[in-house]
């Protein structure tokens, strides 16, 4: 029988660019269900260059939890250091109440997913999947159960025996997800684990990984770039930039309701303008504003839920797709502009007009989505005068600084 010596002994496979944790000390039949997750005041520096500054949050057990921010933001630091694979300056992460920053990467219950899949090229897909197994003498029969059960998990049992260089960039990463949670951790990190496919595989392991997450019931911690893939799959997500935590929401409040300009910027397409409020009355229960845009020249109507001072700075926001766009002059909305079609971009689905104001000829973009079949393709065409508009409820108000 395996001593704890043995059970304990630093089992971790070095491959291309990182290391792949493959000793856990739990057992196929030891699941834990995910586990909840406390970053508190987690700092990095490198030199001079700060990568995390005093960074604190929560994730709670078994949530689809995204790290999302440009190259260099302190989002893959972070998942490092919940690794084990760098220490901070400072700060404490738990996982549950235990605090595992003095454990070394095979004793925390967690293993990371790589963009570069990082698996055997000599092994096939069995050997891939089962190589943490067998590194902790788990019995034959029970090697090749869990095996077919995370095979078929990830769909590839008609490929079991294929090895790395007969397989898509889809599949391999599927077979480095199944590797990893074959050992059962309470926390699967994936560190930019799409970003080498293309598009179109992109969504679709999205799903898959979706489909996975239910599956298993573990805590996942995503870092990306792409706004799309946080929005698409997440419970949650943190905004990262130089080294902080912007906001953290659903995705529904990051994307409707930004908390700073770099996030209303990042988050998908906007239009952002600098605002002062002029007034402010209570309108049913929410109070509307009256803001004016020195880059409109005018003043515009904007709700918000609470109240807000008069000759208060801010950011005002307005989605592109939430801009009603005609030939019509006469479009009855809370705030109306007459412009010009300076330049349109059909994209199939819809088309994206950047719109030239009339008054103060600042462009502005709208989205207006191709509900019907289009015989002759879009009614607005290049040059055309329009009319644009939207509602006082489809802005927002961005009131903190970055």
């Amino acid at each position: 029988m395996e001593d704890s010596h043995s059970r304990s002994t630093l089992c971790l496979l070095f491959y291309k660019e990182g290391w792949v944790n493959l000793n856990n000390l739990s057992t196929p039949n030891q699941a834990q269900k995910g586990v909840s997750i406390s970053i508190k005041n987690v700092s990095r520096n490198f030199g001079n260059f700060k990568a995390l500054d005093n960074v604190s949050f929560d994730i709670s057990k078994g949530e689809f939890f995204s790290l999302l921010g440009p190259s260099g933001c302190g989002k893959t630091t972070l998942l490092r250091i919940i690794a084990g694979f760098d220490a901070p300056d400072k700060g404490e992460i738990f996982f549950g109440d235990k605090n595992i920053l003095s454990l070394p990467p095979e004793q925390r219950t967690s293993n990371l997913v790589f963009q570069t899949y990082a698996l055997f090229p000599h092994l096939n897909v069995y050997d891939n999947i089962a190589f943490g197994l067998k590194l902790k003498h788990v019995d034959k029969k029970t090697i090749e159960e869990q095996v077919k059960k995370y095979v078929h998990l990830v769909e590839l049992d008609e490929h079991l025996y294929k090895k790395p260089n007969q397989l898509s960039g889809g599949q391999k990463q599927r077979v480095a997800i199944a590797r990893a949670l074959i050992n059962e951790p309470s926390v699967l990190l994936l560190d930019e684990p799409l970003s080498a496919l293309d598009a179109k595989l992109r969504q679709s392991l999205l799903v898959e990984l979706d489909r996975i997450h239910d599956s298993v019931g573990i805590t996942f911690i995503y870092v990306t770039h792409d706004q799309s893939e946080a929005l698409s799959i997440s419970d949650h997500i943190a905004v990262f930039n130089h080294g902080k935590v912007l906001q953290i929401g659903t995705p529904y409040e990051i994307y409707e309701a930004p908390s700073t300009e770099f996030v209303a910027r990042f988050i998908g397409d906007t239009n952002l303008f600098p605002c002062t409020v002029i007034s402010c009355e209570k309108f049913q229960e929410e109070y509307m504003l009256r803001v004016e845009v020195p880059a409109l020249k005018t003043v515009i109507k904007v709700t918000d839920n609470e109240p807000v001072a008069l000759g208060t700075e801010m950011d005002f926001t307005i989605r592109p797709e939430k801009i009603k766009i005609s030939s019509d002059a006469n479009i009855t909305l809370d705030n109306v502009f007459a412009g010009m079609v300076d330049e349109p971009v059909y994209s199939g689905f819809q088309s994206k007009f950047f719109i030239k104001l009339e008054e103060s000829e600042q462009v502005i973009k709208v989205f207006k989505q191709h509900t019907t079949y289009l015989d002759d393709g879009p009614e607005i065409q290049w040059k055309d005068k329009v009319s644009i508009g939207w509602r006082a409820q489809d802005g927002y108000l961005v009131k903190e600084k970055d």
